[in-house]
């Protein structure tokens, strides 16, 4: 099964909250709670310092997500908590895949990239480490045909979203 295929129930959560200490603890204990795992998670400074945005991706029940988003507002510093769809916003993910280096990967490794918009960054006589940005089903793809060249390591951002238009994330 494709890491797409795994995918398909995957629902993506966007929090603005204060940014304060133990605020990422509270949230993570209310998805605990309901026996909801978190496939990745990514917090970073929003435009004001006084709050982060946290986006959170996770596999389930939508009934149980739904509550999950109303119990996670009621939290003292939860400002905002929504789910996002592909329809109301922008998804991407940064991957980052070190691949062997052979006489033949030398001459295939590029014209990949090129064709998937991914770019070498590294590249030394055992290793590339190629650099994607772009959505999750782009990532899954280039990631499941860099496995037959031999990928070594790999890391993922999590997904980042944001609201399409003028609506606030």
């Amino acid at each position: 099964m494709s890491p797409t295929e795994q995918r398909k129930d995957i629902h993506t959560i966007s929090l603005l909250v204060a940014n304060k200490p133990g605020v990422l603890v509270r949230v993570a204990l209310v998805f605990s709670r309901r026996g909801y795992n978190i496939d990745s998670l990514v917090v970073s400074p929003s435009f004001d310092s006084r709050f982060s945005r946290m986006t959170i991706t996770a596999q389930g029940d939508p009934k149980a997500l739904d509550q999950i988003i109303k119990q996670v507002s009621k939290l003292i510093d939860v400002i905002h908590a929504s789910e996002h769809t592909g329809i109301d916003a922008v998804h991407r993910e940064l991957a980052l895949v070190k691949v062997k280096s052979t006489p033949t990967n030398k001459a295939i490794i590029p014209k990949l990239c090129k064709k998937h918009n991914a770019c070498i960054i590294d590249e030394s006589p055992k290793a590339f480490i190629i650099k994607q940005a772009g959505t999750t089903i782009a990532l899954d793809e280039f990631e499941t045909m860099l496995r037959k060249y031999g990928i070594i390591e790999m890391v993922r951002s999590g997904k980042l979203v944001m609201a399409k238009g003028k609506e606030s994330t």
